[in-house]
């Protein structure tokens, strides 16, 4: 049952530019485990890396959780716990009549792993000592940095869209 297993995840995204090279990462912590989870893409932007990060870290939970998630992003958190992610899926994703919702591929997922778990997003504020947001920082910048990072189909498709 989900009340039995909370899971607490901080996650946070890194852009090297917007766009650019990005990293995302996540710490699931449970019971005195902790998973540590990053990559990231060669071109993509900094919200896309805050919203996998939260994706990454609500897939690698096997079964039903209750989870608390920790993200450096308030506009992550605010589209979550402010319900305007599901009000941009309910309106075909759209802002307004004229303004299409960006990374509606990610919001999707998200939303759909937030109906299988019970989640609850958290702001932290980013660079302000708290351990596990640091960690997920340079976690994330980490994977930013890397050579031969894949590319990010949902951006590239987002791009030529536009």
């Amino acid at each position: 049952m989900a009340r039995d297993r909370h899971v607490i995840i901080y996650t946070d995204g890194a852009c090297i530019g917007n766009p650019g090279p990005g990293g995302y990462a996540a710490v699931l912590l449970y019971q005195g485990h902790r998973k540590e989870l990053s990559g990231g893409y060669h071109r993509t932007t900094n919200n896309r890396m805050e919203i996998t990060a939260a994706i990454v870290g609500l897939e690698a939970l096997k079964e039903r959780c209750r989870v608390t998630l920790y993200s450096d992003s308030e506009y992550l958190v605010k589209a979550m716990s402010r319900d305007w992610a599901r009000r941009w899926r309910a309106n075909g994703w759209r802002r307004s009549k004229r303004e299409s919702v960006l990374n509606p591929d990610l919001w999707e997922k998200l939303l759909r792993l937030c109906e299988r778990h019970e989640v609850q997003f958290n702001w932290v504020k980013g660079h302000a000592g708290t351990s596990e947001n640091t960690r997920c920082d340079e976690l994330a910048m980490q994977a930013a940095q890397q050579s031969s990072l894949p590319g990010d189909e949902g951006y590239i498709s987002q791009s030529k869209a536009r």
